[in-house]
């Protein structure tokens, strides 16, 4: 009997592959688009996205796929990206990065979701934490929230001294210039959103359980202290945009239309050409007529409940 793949199978199984990708990726629109009974109400009146899912949905894939090409051109000319992420609580940077990273090679393509430094990290120099995750040549970092923590929220809520951050305002447009001068392409992303959809947001978050570890402490402080958060942004782009790393500002409200702005705007950054890959033959099995596939016991089997 031939062990020849037919065309029309090859298709079969490639159409199934696309569906589960599709899948997968309306699991999380799903997700993102529960609403909670308490808040039927509140979301009733929500401004709907102006995009269709189709065109959505469309884009989304067509994007990863460049981003794809993206990442072999990084790897081919041994390039190094590095990604920031800002923005208010439930922005949407999270989101975001899911997506730019779905369909990419996580081996040379990270995501860096620093904790609260510890206290030995304290003690050093401000930037030190973060020089270990910088990429080495054919790498890309994105990084979940960054240095700019110091701006932020350390400032609104008191982690930092105004010493501290008047030292940090002085030294982070040297330490982008240094980063560049070494070779690394810099970009910077601030995500936007009114307070009234924050505040919606959040609102989701306290009443679905499986949303409510994204909501810590800080997180309430910074409604609270949503003038001061304010403030201190304007005081950041006005002090950090510098000609060789700027700030972009990506509007958050339509998370749709966010992500993929955000990563049409990724790809025009970088001029990245297709890299040319020889065909990868699949080789033949081979099969030994003598060999017996021997029957494992049923205990070690996961149950098939669905």
């Amino acid at each position: 009997m031939s062990r020849q793949v037919s065309q029309g199978q090859e298709r079969s199984w490639l159409e199934l592959e696309l569906q589960d990708d599709l899948d997968e990726e309306l699991e999380q629109e799903i997700d993102d688009t529960r609403l909670p009974p308490e808040l039927h109400a509140r979301l009733a009146e929500r401004k709907e996205s102006t995009i269709s899912r189709q065109l959505y949905f469309q884009e989304l894939l067509r994007l990863q796929g460049e981003l794809v090409k993206l990442q072999d051109w990084v790897q081919h000319r041994r390039l190094k990206l590095v990604v920031l992420f800002e923005g208010r609580d439930s922005a949407g940077k999270g989101g975001a990065i899911k997506r730019i990273t779905q369909r990419v090679n996580p081996r040379t393509c990270r995501v860096v979701a620093l904790p609260a430094p510890t206290e030995r990290e304290r003690s050093q120099w401000y930037f030190q934490r973060y020089v270990p995750h910088l990429p080495a040549g054919g790498e890309i970092v994105l990084f979940d929230r960054s240095w700019y923590n110091r701006a932020g929220v350390e400032r609104v809520m008191g982690f930092a001294t105004e010493g501290q951050v008047e030292d940090f305002f002085r030294d982070v447009p040297e330490f982008e210039r240094m980063l560049v001068r070494s070779g690394i392409i810099l970009v910077k992303y601030w995500f936007s959103i009114t307070d009234e959809e924050q505040q919606l947001r959040f609102l989701m978050r306290i009443y679905d359980p499986i949303k409510q570890w994204k909501l810590s402490p800080m997180d309430l402080q910074s409604r609270v202290r949503w003038e001061q958060y304010t403030k201190a942004k304007e005081e950041m782009f006005e002090r950090t945009n510098i000609p060789e790393a700027p700030w972009h500002i990506v509007e958050g409200n339509d998370r749709k239309r966010a992500r993929l702005s955000c990563m049409a705007h990724l790809l025009s950054l970088v001029s990245y050409e297709e890299v040319p890959h020889e065909p990868v033959p699949l080789p033949e099995r081979i099969f030994n007529p003598n060999y017996e596939r021997r029957t494992l016991p049923a205990e070690l089997y996961v149950p098939e409940r669905y």
